[in-house]
Order: C-alpha cells, then sequence, then structure tokens
C-alpha cells in the first residue's frame, strides 16, 4: 500500500519491516509456493532482495513475480528462484513510496486479478495467472495446442507454408491428424 509516514519513516523503516506482511508471507511460505507481489510498478521500492530471496528458497519457494522492482539483482539471479519484475533498484521495501501491508489476500499484477491459490505459469517471456477452477481446461487446450505447433515446427522449418502451417489451414490440419496418427 501507499507509504505513510506515521506507519514507518526515518533509519528504522529496515528494522519495521520485520513486523510487517512482508516478513509474515516469508515465514508462512510452503515448498512451491509462488510470490505474486502488488507493487503498482513502482521504480523506487524494492520489493525482494537477496537474503528475503534466500530466506523464500531455503523454504522451497519456487518463484516471486513483482509488478515493480527488486534489489540486489546480482546476488537473486545467483539463487536459482525465478523472479519476474520490472527491474531492479537499490532500494528496500519499506523506504520509499510503498509498504508491505498484507498477504494472501487478492492483488492486481500487471493489471491482472490474482487470487490466493491460483496457478502462476511463467517462462522467459513472463508470467501468467491461472484460476484454479479452469486449470483443468487450460492444460488441456495448451497440451493440445502445443501438439499441433510441434507439427508446425517441423513443417516450417521444411520450407512449408507459414499461411498453411501456422495457424493450421484445412489442409495442414488433415496432414496433422496423420502426422499424429502414427507418432
Amino acid at each position: 500500500m501507499p507509504q505513510r509516514e506515521d506507519i514507518a519513516s526515518g533509519s528504522g523503516e529496515e528494522y519495521i519491516e520485520r513486523r510487517t506482511a512482508l516478513w509474515a508471507v516469508f515465514d508462512a511460505t510452503e515448498p512451491g509456493d509462488v510470490l505474486v507481489i502488488q507493487a503498482w510498478g513502482a521504480t523506487h521500492t524494492g520489493c525482494v532482495g537477496e537474503m528475503l530471496a534466500r530466506y523464500f528458497g531455503g523454504r522451497g519457494g519456487a518463484g516471486i513475480v513483482v509488478d515493480g522492482r527488486t534489489r540486489d539483482s546480482g546476488k537473486t539471479r545467483n539463487l536459482g528462484i525465478p523472479m519476474w519484475t520490472t527491474g531492479s533498484t537499490p532500494h528496500y521495501a519499506s523506504q520509499t513510496e510503498l509498504f508491505p501491508w498484507a498477504y494472501d489476500v487478492p492483488v492486481a499484477v500487471g493489471q491482472a486479478l490474482v487470487m490466493p491459490g491460483d496457478i502462476i505459469v511463467a517462462d522467459d517471456d513472463g508470467a501468467v495467472v491461472v484460476p484454479q477452477s479452469l486449470a483443468e481446461e487450460v492444460l488441456e487446450l495448451a497440451a493440445r495446442h502445443e501438439d499441433w505447433e510441434e507439427f508446425s515446427r517441423e513443417r516450417l522449418a521444411a520450407g512449408g507454408a507459414l499461411s498453411k502451417y501456422y495457424p493450421l489451414d484445412e489442409q495442414a490440419r488433415a496432414e496433422y491428424e496423420q502426422w499424429k496418427a502414427v507418432r
């Protein structure tokens, strides 16, 4: 939430963080958790740094998504914890415009609503949220899509027409069905 000087200010801010939702969420981390932080795209608030990320990883955390900045980027990269952020900053979490207020609550990240328990799927291109109630359907559709894309990759690499093989036109779809049957 936005910072307010009567909540935390001055040289003691770093120690005030110990009694905030920021530290509480790390203490509550369970193996496989993905931490998703709403930071409003703030450019001067480093929501997570090396020590917190190290602790998160030690508790089995699987990844961190922040719609804002983190700090200690050189050191956090080497921890092996996947992180998706908008960049880095030298500032710690409550040092500037934001203050860690709550956890295990709905958040807005990248203009998407993320609910506690949602599934985060991420790769080098970014992260997306999958509501638990849609997970099986999304998994089935994604697997089907990936399967025909594998076929398309083969055909395009062999010089096949883009307009035919991506996405599949009717003729390519028939070829794909034959390809799939002999695999």
